[in-house]
């Protein structure tokens, strides 16, 4: 199982997913209409260290935390 967390106002409780890699895990996520908009802006950090492809395969443990945009002064 992958361990997905949603940091600041995306405003939902972390889950388990049983997902090979980011694309499987997108697919499963953009189900959700409240998170579809979320997804398009945030970044994606997997085991801590952001990722710019969702070519990235999961395993077993993994953690995969959503990073919306944020502003802060």
């Amino acid at each position: 199982m992958v361990t997905v967390e949603f940091l600041g106002p995306i405003g939902k409780e972390p889950i388990k997913v049983n997902v090979k890699s980011l694309k499987e895990l997108r697919e499963i996520l953009n189900r959700d209409e409240n998170l579809k908009k979320w997804l398009e802006n945030s970044a994606v950090a997997v085991n801590d260290k952001i990722v710019s492809s969702l070519d990235v395969s999961l395993k077993d443990g993994d953690k995969v935390v959503i990073l919306p945009p944020v502003c802060g002064g």
